[in-house]
């Protein structure tokens, strides 16, 4: 697989522009943006994270990409989304076109349902700014 795409400042200013007014004000603590590779394009946090940023980002591709294989082996073209529970932290992990991926940290007090409503919404104005770098 071979990742293609250029952000500038502007596009990259849109995207935490978008995740801090859809994602961050819901009350997570943290949604990071990455590629397929592990890469960190955007990180924000609710300042009390003490998460490690790059491995976590390089841990969930590779997550991603193990589900991917097991959607392949039992005929599912893929899994675009995953959610892992726990006692007091959450973690859902979105797909976004090809070759991104949006990691989500959040705890009980924040309704899954709502917040993946708002990652619909937010995912739409992703592809737009995502799909103005293919374009250039």
């Amino acid at each position: 697989m071979t990742l293609s795409y250029i952000l500038d400042q502007e596009q990259l200013d849109g995207l935490e522009e978008a995740l801090t007014t859809d994602l961050m004000t819901l009350g997570i603590q943290s949604v990071i943006l990455i590629d397929m590779a592990g890469n960190v394009i955007v990180n924000l946090d609710d300042g009390k994270v003490r998460h490690d940023v790059y491995s976590l980002a390089a841990l969930a591709a590779g997550n991603f990409g193990a589900v991917s294989a097991m959607a392949s082996i039992i005929g599912e073209e893929e899994f675009s989304l995953l959610f892992h529970k726990g006692k007091s932290e959450n973690i859902n992990f979105t797909k976004i076109l090809d070759d991104f991926l949006l990691v989500s940290i959040f705890g009980n007090d924040v309704s899954l349902g709502y917040l993946r409503l708002k990652i619909d919404e937010v995912i739409k104005k992703i592809k737009v700014l995502i799909d103005q770098s293919r374009s250039s």
